[in-house]
């Protein structure tokens, strides 16, 4: 029943991450344009953003979310 319940709530749960992915890139190129970051920076925040995209598209969106978030930090963005 526990191993039911959990796989239950990870079903529910899936789609309120897949939907964050699109929020947190749409944030990541807007903050994007006015950033003020080194070059080795911005091409991190860059590849961070990419390797998001991929991982939201191949459907890893807990990785995807986390990747984002760390692109999300490096812009000082929420």
């Amino acid at each position: 029943m526990k191993y039911l319940t959990l796989a239950a709530a990870l079903f529910l749960a899936a789609p309120a991450i897949a939907g964050q992915c699109p929020a947190d890139m749409a944030k990541i190129d807007a903050a994007l344009e006015s950033a003020s970051l080194s070059e080795a920076d911005m091409a991190k925040v860059k590849e961070l953003r990419a390797l998001g995209e991929e991982q939201h598209e191949a459907g890893d969106h807990a990785a995807s979310v986390a990747t984002l978030a760390e692109a999300k930090e490096m812009l000082g963005v929420n």
